[in-house]
């Protein structure tokens, strides 16, 4: 986030790239026909073949498959994609403590139609431990506007994590526990096979308000918490379902040095599955890792820096990141998720540079929080993937053979 909030992430990348192997990245799974069928395929296109011939069609579906890399696309994700924006008695009185709170000030509906509607294949999940259950099940900040705190909603009397922007004041949600946005993604992804895979960010959230304000006191992320953090997801998805570490080193010494030379899964692996990335970093993300060398036995991708063993997954929420650029991450073999817009702000003063360079940078995930545009702001600001939903091929790393039509198959 760019301006000062109440309550602020921020991110740094100040590393240089010195991989003598990058540039063999993500070549490791492509098929041996591909150069074949892009021959093939330049000569039909140049010979003035109907596009949607079904010549055309099994050619660029089988390149598709068995040519482009899940890091040769780029894909329209979205910030906080749970979020429902606070009531309107209680925002409005939060914004009388505070204009800075008209951040909190969006809305997005239900994941499944965000995957079907939106064309959205990223999203981002907040959660908070709850092991014993009830922890956030009372909402103190509704006695600001004299309704009752108490949920009276059996979902957060359960064990298990729940799904909140910030306790007690911000905790509108489409989907309570995290659970349950799983199986949300999970039913959508067994009806929809073919689906280009899903990216789910995951930050993991313990922060304390003042304690004189009497508000629900977090319990610590540690090793537990992170444990049971993996064991939730495999609870809704099976192995076979995900793509994790594990099944991106291969064998190599670290996931880094996989990722730089043998490459992402090509779709035609990837279709129909979901894989988890880290939002967090510090002390979180390094009990996260704690005893598991480049994240060996673990399911989400942490956040690193180029260089660490675990490196695979980059967070760049500042598009105009230039040391190393987004671009450079992306050419070296790196996934990169960065933010089209934050805050509100690019939403209401109608500011697209950052939406513009945000996508032409070629992180695999562009964030936002407006797939489609809030009327109430008067700007037309929207954030859309040029030349195809929901996916286009990446425009610093695809190959030349990738087409648009190809790439997503819903079935």
């Amino acid at each position: 986030m760019r301006r000062s909030s109440v309550f602020v992430l921020a991110l740094t990348l100040g590393t240089s790239l010195h991989h003598p192997a990058a540039s063999r990245a993500a070549v490791g799974q492509k098929l041996p026909g591909c150069t074949r069928w892009q021959s093939r395929l330049q000569q039909l296109e140049q010979s003035g073949e109907d596009p949607a011939s079904r010549r055309l069609r099994v050619l660029r579906n089988r390149i598709a498959d068995g040519c482009v890399a899940l890091n040769e696309i780029q894909v329209l994700g979205t910030h906080n994609s749970y979020h429902v924006q606070p009531r309107p008695a209680l925002l409005a009185a939060l914004l009388q403590i505070a204009p800075a709170f008209d951040a909190w000030e969006y809305t997005h509906p239900p994941l499944g139609e965000q995957f079907s509607n939106e064309g959205i294949r990223q999203i981002e999940l907040d959660v908070w431990a709850d092991p014993h259950g009830g922890l956030f099940a009372r909402r103190g900040g509704l006695t600001f506007i004299n309704e009752d705190p108490n949920s009276g909603l059996p979902e957060l009397q359960q064990p298990g994590f729940k799904v909140l922007h910030i306790q007690d004041l911000d905790f509108e949600t489409t989907c309570l526990t995290f659970v349950d946005c799983l199986r949300n993604i999970k039913a959508w992804s067994d009806a929809h096979r073919g689906h280009l895979p899903i990216m789910v960010l995951v930050e993991g959230k313990d922060d304390v308000l003042p304690p004189s304000l009497g508000f629900a006191i977090p319990v610590p992320l540690g090793a537990p918490e992170l444990d049971a953090l993996d064991a939730e997801i495999l609870s809704v998805f099976p192995r076979h379902r995900l793509i994790t570490p594990d099944d991106v080193r291969r064998g190599r010494p670290s996931l880094e040095e996989a990722v730089l030379t043998l490459g992402w899964p090509r779709l035609g692996l990837a279709r129909g599955k979901v894989l988890f990335t880290f939002d967090n970093g510090g002390a979180i993300r390094d009990a996260y890792l704690a005893g598991h060398p480049s994240l060996a036995g673990r399911i989400l991708f942490t956040d690193s820096t180029p260089g660490e063993d675990s490196a695979a997954f980059v967070k760049a929420n500042d598009p105009f990141t230039t040391s190393p650029s987004i671009a450079e991450l992306v050419a070296a073999g790196y996934l990169v998720r960065t933010r089209a817009d934050s805050d509100t702000v690019e939403a209401r003063s109608g500011d697209t540079a950052p939406r513009d360079a945000a996508i032409a940078s070629g992180a695999q995930y562009v964030s936002t929080d407006y797939p489609v545009e809030n009327p109430a702001f008067g700007t037309g600001y929207v954030v859309r993937i040029p030349n195809g939903m929901p996916a286009r091929c990446n425009p610093v790393n695809a190959p030349a053979s990738c087409r648009e039509a190809g790439l997503e198959r819903l079935r």
